[in-house]
């Protein structure tokens, strides 16, 4: 459901050292929760690759970036990724698919998405059990000024809503990524230009390595350095690049 993760398993601390929850009863379904819906992703990012990942960027101002700085997680901590996702906001939404895409095994997945889960309901969890008075004291302070409570969230909606049409409608010309058709490309190559056409592969970390292969006289063009990759390309050349 809609409803942050965090606040819910907050809440649900909050519960148990109220006495009306059992802790045993929400960590069962919180872990539950999480290995269903984690496990649903990774299925659909095993099958549906980045297109799903690209499905779920959408909201992003840009998809492309979106996706890769998912990835670059994975690529700087591996699959330990899936430990700390959950703490990282976009990340935790991406993880699953993403290790799905990568064709990580599925016991592997399950087993770090399963410790995972266990240290962020331990600290969600854990910090409104030690907080529960404060959070008690909060929630009359709400709920005696919830007329104007509502007001300012209202406002704080809209202001929210306001800035997200301005940033994309100033950032909507780096969305049209120019593309050129296969056919086109080898034509060009073949000719007399092809000498002046430097062909770079930057497929994402996952769906490259060194031994993959690559498109004759292609270079290899690394996504997770581009500031030190693009000092080394010709400025004199038209450059191509193809990607996962």
């Amino acid at each position: 459901m809609p409803v942050p993760a965090a606040l819910a398993l907050v809440a649900g601390g909050a519960a148990v050292a109220g006495g009306t929850l059992s802790a045993f009863r929400l960590f069962l379904l919180a872990m539950l929760a999480m290995l269903i819906g984690d496990s649903l992703l990774y299925v659909l990012g095993r099958y549906m690759g980045w297109t799903l990942l690209g499905f779920l960027c959408q909201l992003s101002l840009n998809p492309e970036s979106c996706v890769l700085r998912s990835a670059e997680s994975f690529y700087k901590r591996g699959k330990t990724t899936l430990l700390i996702a959950k703490f990282i906001p976009g990340v935790n939404t991406m993880a699953p698919p993403l290790a799905g895409s990568m064709k990580m095994r599925p016991q592997q997945f399950l087993r770090l998405d399963l410790a995972g889960g266990m240290l962020y309901i331990l600290a969600y969890g854990g910090l409104g059990f030690v907080f529960r008075d404060f959070l008690a004291t909060i929630t009359r302070g709400f709920q005696a000024a919830g007329h104007a409570f509502e007001e300012v969230l209202l406002a704080a909606a809209i202001v929210f809503l306001v800035h997200r049409v301005w940033i994309y409608r100033k950032n909507r010309v780096y969305r049209v990524v120019p593309r050129v058709q296969v056919e086109e490309l080898a034509s060009l190559l073949a000719s007399e230009e092809g000498n002046g056409i430097v062909l770079a592969d930057a497929r994402s970390h996952g769906y490259y390595d060194a031994d993959a292969a690559r498109i004759k006289g292609s270079i290899r063009l690394e996504p997770n350095n581009l500031a030190e990759e693009l000092k080394a390309l010709p400025k004199d050349k038209n450059i191509y690049l193809y990607c996962t």
